[in-house]
């Protein structure tokens, strides 16, 4: 049985989920546009630019570590 390796859209839903905010919130607060967070959320996009997990990160009040390892 092949384990489902945790992506970096599955860490930024749940970190979101965890501060009860929207995507629509997210994406402003992080100022990245709303379909480019949900296409990582749903792991359409699975390598973003660091830029993009930056400002996500900020937007999620975390460090930038916490999303990509």
């Amino acid at each position: 049985m092949e384990s489902k390796k945790i992506t970096i859209g599955d860490k930024i839903k749940a970190r979101r989920a965890k501060l009860g905010i929207t995507q629509d919130t997210l994406a402003r607060k992080s100022n990245v546009p709303y379909t480019t967070l949900t296409k990582l959320e749903s792991n359409v996009i699975t390598k973003p630019s660091i830029q993009t997990v930056e400002k996500i990160a900020k937007g999620l009040e975390i460090k930038i570590d916490n999303l990509i390892k």
